[in-house]
């Protein structure tokens, strides 16, 4: 009856700090803090358009990783490894000064009080919308990270090279399926990549590109240098948060590997990308819906890790 009794309570509690996350959790504590972040990641996309994508691109990568704990923000010191040195993140990932100047805002008016994980997520949401996406109640309520995980981050954010198997199998251990994975990829319709990370696609001779678009990436993408010259993921409306992005993937016109393999292998993601080619507000809500559903990963809550006074340290 004691070992019941234990495990009910246990039940509970698990059950509370998950409850916790609420898109109203801050009304009460600090009830301009999602305004004061939604005017500040405003700012700063109205100054550079590109960095909607890598807000939203920040939010994925932190959630991959050990969850949606900020763990991402923090730098590297004598005795933790920083997970911005990750090979998916190293001279890729940005938009970290964008977190710090949301999160500064946000102490001037309620010091101690909103956590850089909970920052990430709004950002990410404030980000798609400026630039066309869907606005969607984000939950709010998650605590900050006490330690940085390289080693995860390197096995858990995936390859430019990862087959469709492999971002299915990464996806689910993240409790995400494969509308959610394609759903979220749908973040390609906004952003750059650098050419070293689709020139062999380029330059493979393979059946799956669409030969006018390959020439053309090519002018940009030699096969010898230009590594990190940038090129749109959507030539056509590479700053605008639509579903272009899965109508070139059924014209072979998907930049990354990773983007193609969505389409045209007969697996069941072309189906879902022919919907979002044709039906644009059935992406939009299912993207909403995953990027909800992957803000809830190991989500830290109650009394679990902290609020860190700057997102880039621990406290």
């Amino acid at each position: 009856m004691a070992i019941f009794k234990i495990l009910v309570l246990l039940l509970s509690l698990s059950c509370f700090c998950h409850a916790q996350l609420s898109p109203t959790f801050y009304d009460q504590s600090c009830p301009n803090a999602l305004s004061t972040i939604r005017s500040s990641i405003r700012t700063a996309i109205s100054r550079e358009r590109r960095m909607a994508a890598s807000l939203i691109r920040l939010q994925f990568h932190d959630c991959f990783v050990n969850g949606c704990d900020a763990s991402v923000m923090l730098v590297a010191t004598p005795t933790m490894e920083s997970e911005r040195d990750a090979v998916a993140n190293f001279q890729s990932a940005r938009g970290f000064e964008v977190i710090d100047q949301a999160k500064s805002a946000v102490e001037r008016v309620c010091p101690g009080v909103v956590s850089c994980a909970d920052i990430i997520a709004v950002a990410a949401r404030d980000a798609s919308e400026y630039v066309g996406g869907p606005r969607y109640a984000v939950k709010v309520g998650r605590r900050d990270s006490t330690a940085a995980f390289k080693a995860i981050a390197d096995s858990d954010l995936p390859s430019f090279r990862a087959s469709l198997s492999e971002l299915s199998d990464l996806f689910l251990r993240k409790n995400l399926n494969t509308r959610d994975l394609v759903a979220l990829s749908g973040a390609h319709t906004l952003g750059q990549a650098q050419c070293v990370t689709f020139k062999e696609r380029l330059y493979d001779n393979s059946s799956d590109i669409d030969a006018g678009f390959s020439s053309t990436r090519k002018r940009r993408c030699p096969v010898n240098g230009g590594d990190t010259t940038l090129a749109p993921l959507d030539q056509v409306t590479p700053n605008s948060f639509d579903n272009n992005y899965y109508r070139n993937l059924m014209q072979k016109k998907g930049l990354l590997p990773t983007d193609q393999v969505l389409f045209g292998t007969g697996a069941s993601t072309d189906d879902i990308v022919s919907e979002y080619s044709r039906n644009p507000s059935r992406f939009a809500s299912d993207y909403a819906a995953a990027m909800i559903k992957m803000g809830d990963i190991q989500a830290l809550t109650g009394t679990a890790g902290q609020i860190r006074r700057i997102c880039t340290a621990v406290n």
